[in-house]
């Protein structure tokens, strides 16, 4: 095992986003030497993890220099630096999806998550990899370096933010953008030992081409390594860009609640796929934690139709149909569907003999924000499994496995995040511990799902469990 990091004695050392935004509005640490150390420990760990897409270094330099000259404005997280997933657009950079299939030439305008989080005051120091346009769960390549976890160089970093998550995790930046259209906000936060909320769908920011899909399933946030670097995150981008009408503004969480909750929890997920002994036990003592705490804790089946998980899959499907038979008109005159990840092309080839299921799949699909509700009808949350077993091995999901192999093991690894995307509801992915895997540990987690706009009790919990059973550090 290789456990990767850049935790040093330098002006970042360990603080999190909250802590080190305060250092840079006191002075104590100037703009330039936050984001010069921030790019010295991307450079250090690139070679071993190859987390970053796109490098804009000497742009940030610039504006670093220029906050540290002007001044800071009062955004909540003014010259703290970061990087944005290669999957929106940032004026300057190119987005390219994690696709070779195509070249991107720089973006002309930030897209609308770009401008939320200019909002925020943060130094965007470049991209963060994804795999090829964001549709498998594991940050690998057929013909490039994958993104490995820091815990573990031999496992997934997870997908599709799997660059971000590294970056946070090894101690790059304390913050990074991330997006979630089937998990992949959470599966990589879970991979990693971070913290990553899911919001409600219209809570932040969006890219047009997400709000124009038949199903909207994509949600934008950050994955961070402190519950309170997430809450501030979420409460100052609800300030720079209010919440779609209907949604009550969450504001800042900073710390648990007295309310006591009656919480279901389910083990195994929709597929039928039994879920690993590790994580199967992390959930459970999440559960026996939170039962201590007076929390009322009930073992439940939920009423989710099994078709569920052959709708979603379909859906999926077409997603990688569209991007790659589309990819002339969506991305580039020079797209090269020969390029395009087995993956994708195997998603993509498993819609035309079913295109008469589609309609109903996608009916369904639009429906399930009904049932979703009933569920809330009788429980506050539902404590989950993030993922059916550990991040696996670099190669287990690999582009070169044989794609009806590795699409049974994208559905045993992946069968609870996809509910909260269809939905739209929140849902909060947390540290638990640590497995045990061939040569060293990876880390462990447990999801907490909840109804539309009930961030703030998601938040609330996932402060109370970091109290009770503090994160797992990568230094320690």
């Amino acid at each position: 095992m290789t456990r990767v990091h850049a935790f040093t004695d330098d002006v970042l050392a360990d603080h999190d986003a909250v802590g080190l935004s305060a250092l840079l509005r006191s002075r104590e640490v100037g703009v330039l030497e936050a984001v010069d150390a921030a790019i010295a420990r991307a450079e250090q760990v690139q070679p071993a993890l190859c987390p970053v897409q796109h490098a804009a270094y000497d742009e940030a330099r610039r504006e670093a220099a220029r906050l540290d000259r002007d001044g800071l404005g009062d955004e909540a997280f003014a010259g703290l630096p970061t990087f944005m997933k290669d999957n929106v657009d940032v004026e300057g950079m190119p987005t390219n999806f994690g696709s070779v299939a195509y070249v991107a030439r720089p973006a002309r305008h930030d897209g609308g998550v770009m401008k939320q989080w200019r909002g925020l005051g943060t130094v965007t120091l470049g991209k963060s990899r994804l795999p090829e346009f964001g549709l498998t769960a594991s940050t690998e390549f057929l013909t490039e370096d994958p993104v490995r976890n820091p815990w573990h160089t031999g496992h997934s970093a997870g997908a599709s933010s799997g660059g971000a998550a590294a970056l946070v995790a090894a101690g790059v930046v304390p913050l990074a953008h991330a997006n979630d259209g089937g998990g992949s906000i959470r599966i990589p936060a879970a991979a990693c030992g971070l913290v990553g909320l899911k919001p409600t769908r219209g809570r932040l920011a969006a890219e047009l081409a997400d709000t124009v899909l038949p199903v909207q399933v994509v949600a934008q946030g950050a994955v961070s390594r402190t519950v309170r670097d997430t809450a501030h995150f979420l409460a100052a981008a609800e300030r720079v860009r209010p919440a779609r009408r209907g949604l009550r503004p969450v504001g800042l969480v900073e710390g648990p609640a007295a309310r006591r909750l009656r919480i279901a929890v389910m083990t195994d997920s929709v597929t039928d796929i039994p879920t690993d002994d590790a994580t199967r036990a992390s959930v459970l003592g999440t559960a026996d934690l939170l039962a201590a705490a007076g929390h009322e804790l009930v073992e439940e089946r939920l009423p989710i139709d099994p078709a569920f998980a052959d709708d979603f899959a379909l859906y999926w499907a077409l997603l990688g149909l569209l991007t790659s038979r589309l990819g002339k008109v969506l991305y580039s005159r020079d797209f090269d569907h020969a390029q395009v990840d087995p993956i994708v092309k195997g998603l993509a080839a498993m819609v035309p003999g079913r295109w008469r299921s589609l309609p109903g799949a996608i009916r369904r699909l639009r429906g399930a924000g009904a049932l979703y509700h009933e569920v809330f009808r009788r429980f506050d949350l539902v404590l989950t499994p993030t993922l059916g077993h550990v991040t696996p091995p670099i190669g287990h999901l690999g582009s070169d496995v044989e794609f009806d192999l590795v699409f049974e093991r994208l559905r045993a690894y992946v069968g609870f995040t996809p509910a909260a995307n269809v939905s739209g509801g929140p849902a909060i992915t947390v540290p638990t511990g640590l497995g045990e895997v061939e040569g060293g540990s990876v880390p462990l987690s447990a999801m907490l799902s909840a109804d539309h706009g009930q961030e703030r009790t998601l938040l609330e919990v996932a402060y109370e469990l970091e109290a009770a059973r503090p994160f797992p550090v990568i230094t320690g």
